[in-house]
């Protein structure tokens, strides 16, 4: 026979047949009707605040939930709530809003510092040929034969080399055959204006040579191959930084720069081989030339000021052509930190002030370099700023898509200055430093009023 049965708590039937509800430590189940489990709720709300709080609607929540497992009779039994709705309602209205920043992008216009430096140079190092040839067939006297040849060149680089970059936008195969042809032809150009002033045979073959090596040096800066080309000025460097200590000879003095000029042209073609061997791009309709002509205006413009500038301290043209490198990197620069100004700003007004502010710092880093170039080669520093900051901005403006009026306004300012230069040559210094002068006030308030916007920079 059993026992009886325990009728008081705590007896010995308590162990085996007693009816133990759920504390927090155990799964609570709620029947329908029962009511919401809102202790539950607040610890999934504490559980999933990270995904919840950004949510800008219920409905993410739901999805948030949906993709965390929760069925129906989960939310039902263990939540108390009736649907998934239900639930992340009552979620998303107990966790506050919280919008994290994004996380930080790379930024897209962060330039390549030793590209930048290795430009500079380039641009400078191909003046050591002269010291080499001077003495061979009188620079000084033929001057005049390299400016013309040298005009020409800068004028068909600048728009043969935004063509070239144009027609990258469609295919390398296309840029490479603007290239192919623009080249030659820019040379066969500079070199017919300097035969045409020269007053020897010599001297219209070095402004052919000088001609040519300008066209092959616009290949390989334009397709990126800048160590190339100081592999191919290799001779005329040594050659150059052996002159204090040792004398070449006539032979060498002409062989090292036209072993640089033909080594340029041999790097030039054998890069374009890349470019060339590509596939060609379906359909596309070639650009219309005149997108390139106020680039070339400009470089027009541009060479007249620095050789005004050069007829009466030649020092300084050499410090304004190395620093075509830094200037390179300030471009960069200035669109990288255009592009977090624009991150950071919320009204167009704070945008352009902080644009404003971007403009003043990077003309600053850039011509402040040059007030000791210009003291200690016994120049004034007004102009040599003035032109480096008609230069800048205007290269500026070209970069975001704005031709014409960099053009227009260098044109300007060349073509007054050397009109008064003609007429009263000792004027030039001041002549240049008003042109210039206007021209960097124009181009700046240019500057500021179409880069001063966020869509330029979206």
């Amino acid at each position: 026979m059993s026992g009886p049965i325990a009728l008081e708590p705590g007896g010995a039937g308590q162990d085996t047949l007693s009816l133990r509800l759920a504390d927090e430590r155990t799964l609570t189940l709620h029947l329908p009707g029962r009511g919401t489990d809102h202790d539950a709720v607040d610890r999934l709300a504490a559980e999933l605040a990270d995904g919840i709080g950004p949510a800008v609607h219920p409905y993410e929540v739901a999805a948030l939930l949906e993709s965390e497992g929760l069925s129906a009779e989960v939310i039902q039994e263990r939540y108390g709530h009736p649907n998934l709705f239900s639930l992340a309602s009552a979620l998303y209205e107990r966790v506050p809003r919280t919008f994290p920043e994004p996380a930080p992008s790379a930024d897209p216009w962060r330039p390549d510092h030793i590209r930048c430096a290795l430009r500079g140079a380039l641009f400078a190092l191909p003046g050591l040929a002269y010291l080499l040839t001077g003495r061979l067939w009188h620079v000084d006297g033929n001057a005049v034969v390299l400016v013309a040849a040298g005009l020409v060149s800068w004028a068909w680089g600048q728009a043969l080399g935004h063509r070239a970059y144009l027609r990258m936008t469609t295919g390398q195969r296309e840029a490479g055959r603007t290239l192919l042809v623009g080249a030659p032809l820019g040379a066969a150009a500079a070199a017919t204006a300097g035969a045409l002033l020269a007053g020897s045979v010599a001297a219209a073959c070095v402004a052919a040579a000088q001609s040519v090596y300008l066209a092959a040096a616009g290949v390989l800066l334009v397709l990126g191959r800048e160590r190339l080309l100081l592999a191919a000025l290799a001779p005329v460097i040594a050659g150059a930084l052996l002159l204090p200590w040792w004398e070449p000879g006539t032979v060498l003095r002409a062989g090292l720069p036209v072993l640089s000029v033909l080594g340029t042209v041999a790097a030039a073609g054998w890069a374009l081989r890349t470019p060339l061997g590509a596939s060609p791009a379906p359909g596309g309709t070639p650009p219309a030339l005149l997108r390139s002509l106020p680039y070339g205006l400009f470089g027009l413009a541009a060479g007249v000021l620095v050789l005004l500038e050069g007829r009466e301290h030649p020092s300084t043209v050499i410090a304004l052509t190395v620093s075509m490198g830094p200037a390179e990197w300030l471009l960069y620069r200035y669109r990288g930190m255009s592009v977090a100004a624009l991150r950071a700003t919320a009204t167009p007004a704070a945008f352009l002030l902080r644009s404003s502010g971007i403009l003043a710092l990077c003309l600053c880093a850039y011509l402040l370099p040059l007030v000791p170039a210009a003291l200690l080669t016994g120049a004034e520093p007004a102009p040599l700023l003035l032109l480096a900051a008609t230069l800048w901005t205007a290269l500026l403006l070209q970069a975001f898509g704005v031709a014409w009026p960099p053009a227009g306004v260098c044109l300007g300012a060349a073509g007054g200055a050397t009109t008064v230069a003609l007429l009263q040559p000792p004027a030039g210094v001041a002549v240049l430093s008003l042109s210039c002068g206007a021209a960097a006030l124009c181009l700046t308030a240019c500057t500021v009023w179409l880069l001063g916007r966020p869509a330029p920079h979206a």
